[in-house]
């Protein structure tokens, strides 16, 4: 299947989204993803398969809170990242990841199925169309097993351009649901209603949804600085309710499958 980030004409986007994790807006993304998992995943081992799992960090946090994790990941310099960051780790956490090159929809060839936790965190929005990735991902799933599905909030795209006074791009945003992120490539973005409904005819019932990054989007490469753990809980109080979730940048959708 192709997408916008493996057709970026050969550039090297892995080297951009490690300068935004190290940003306030991409420390907060990782952490509020972590805390929404904390909250749903159970704390004894579980296989999980982390779905454009990128340069292991999220892998890196599950497999230390005991957690055995496989990344599959179309894109061979993140892969690399990922590798550089699994070795920094002590044996017993690099010896529970797993690190597999292809793309996501090819995931039960790949890898196999009968994962406790299935993550797909920052893919959707660079895929013209994510009904197939998202059932095959649910597809290795084990029946009872946990889908966590992280995107661009399509009902709040133009917030980030209307607080930043780009007024052409809030309306283009609105009336398209689209917009050049910030790797520089094109990008869309879906609704909390768009991957219930993909993910309910794939027998999985949302659990949760989270709002990510309320108040601080339109801060741009802000650093981390300190008061991080008060802006996080802020963050968090806001992303679990109306009416703050609903103007997110991006919303976290956590699902179970059923089972047919």
């Amino acid at each position: 299947m192709s997408n916008s980030w493996t057709s970026a004409s050969g550039a090297d986007l892995s080297a951009g989204y490690a300068r935004h994790a190290g940003t306030l807006r991409g420390a907060l993304r990782h952490a509020l993803v972590a805390r929404a998992l904390r909250t749903h995943l159970p704390s004894w081992e579980q296989r999980v398969l982390d779905v454009g799992g990128g340069d292991g960090h999220q892998a890196v946090q599950l497999a230390r809170a005991g957690h055995h994790v496989t990344v599959l990941d179309p894109d061979p310099a993140m892969l690399q990242r990922a590798q550089a960051r699994v070795e920094a780790e002590p044996d017993h956490v690099r010896g529970r990841i797993r690190l597999v090159e292809g793309a996501g929809e090819n995931a039960a060839q790949l890898v196999g199925s009968g994962f406790d936790l299935v993550c797909c965190h920052g893919v959707l929005m660079y895929l013209p169309n994510p009904d197939p990735f998202l059932h095959a991902l649910a597809g290795v799933a084990r029946d009872g097993g946990l889908l966590s599905v992280l995107t661009k909030n399509g009902q709040a795209l133009a917030m980030r351009p209307g607080l930043e006074g780009r007024w052409a791009d809030a309306l283009a945003a609105m009336n398209t649901r689209r917009e050049i992120g910030n790797l520089g490539v094109p990008t869309r973005a879906d609704t909390v209603g768009d991957v219930e409904r993909i993910l309910g005819e794939a027998d999985a019932a949302t659990i949760a949804w989270y709002g990510v990054r309320v108040f601080t989007d339109h801060l741009g490469d802000t650093p981390v600085g300190e008061g991080f753990d008060q802006v996080l809980e802020a963050e968090w109080q806001a992303g679990a309710r109306d009416p703050y979730r609903l103007v997110a940048r991006h919303f976290h959708l956590i699902s179970r499958r059923v089972g047919s």
